[in-house]
């Protein structure tokens, strides 16, 4: 069968370290995606009003996994909308102010949250992830849908943070490592593979017409799940386990790379 769906993360993937890719590459790649009827879909655990600013041409045209499977826009329209019930926030926030040096932004479908005695440095590195990040006071002040909440901790503490969110939340909430003492914690069931899988059947396609890339402990679903799953150069162990095939390294444009394979036709396409 011939491929019908791409499906990339960003940070680590798509995205060089400077946060940058190679736009007129990619744009004339794009152009012949389009001719060929395959997909393009990006599918990331960052914020969706982030994800569209990397593609002002054509945000209208393809499809976001944003929120880690939460939140699914294709063609500028909500598609499905995930929500975690207000029992299971409550029990995650208790969690939470019980766990000493841990940082924290929730995630909504309008915005997301940060306390403000949160420390700054880490309200500016979340802000490159989410661009509509609101400042509170209190958990109390949010009004919103809510998919996720985004954690980090010192990495030293982060397996054991894991190993107890686990066995305190596991039945409410699903902790994966996005890298770097970053953890988030999803909606059980809910994931990119599980976006993806949506989007596949409106649109008729096989798992084994997909082609997706990842680098982190997020993409390991949606790399089992299609037939071309790579791991970046890059990836962490745990992404490249769950991958069939490899590929360069994000600051080697080794998406881009793959891309121009599946549309020559090469191996193994």
């Amino acid at each position: 069968m011939s491929v019908k769906l791409i499906a990339v993360d960003m940070d680590g993937t798509f995205l060089d370290d400077k946060k940058q890719y190679n736009r007129s590459r990619f744009l004339s790649q794009y152009t012949q995606l389009k001719q060929k009827d395959i997909k393009f879909v990006v599918a990331s655990g960052n914020q969706y009003y982030q994800l569209k600013s990397f593609f002002p041409e054509i945000a209208d045209e393809i499809a976001f996994v944003a929120e880690n499977g939460a939140y699914i826009v294709n063609q500028g329209q909500d598609f499905s909308v995930a929500a975690l019930d207000k029992d299971a926030v409550k029990k995650i926030l208790d969690f939470i102010d019980h766990t000493p040096g841990l940082n924290t932004v929730i995630c909504g479908k309008n915005s997301a949250y940060i306390l403000a005695t949160q420390p700054q440095a880490f309200y500016q590195k979340m802000h490159r992830y989410y661009p509509r990040l609101k400042k509170i006071e209190s958990y109390h002040e949010i009004d919103d849908i809510l998919f996720k909440f985004a954690t980090n901790i010192d990495d030293n503490h982060l397996a054991n943070f894991m190993s107890s969110l686990e066995r305190a939340l596991g039945h409410i909430i699903t902790p994966v490592s996005s890298g770097h003492g970053s953890a988030d914690l999803i909606i059980p069931g809910r994931h990119k593979a599980s976006g993806l899988r949506m989007l596949q059947k409106v649109w008729g396609i096989d798992d084994s017409q997909v082609v997706t890339f990842g680098d982190g402990g997020n993409d390991v679903e949606m790399l089992k799940q299609a037939a071309f799953g790579f791991s970046m150069a890059n990836a962490m162990p745990v992404a490249k386990a769950a991958a069939r095939y490899s590929t360069l390294s994000n600051n080697q444009e080794g998406v881009l790379h793959i891309i121009d394979k599946i549309l020559a036709g090469e191996a193994p396409f």
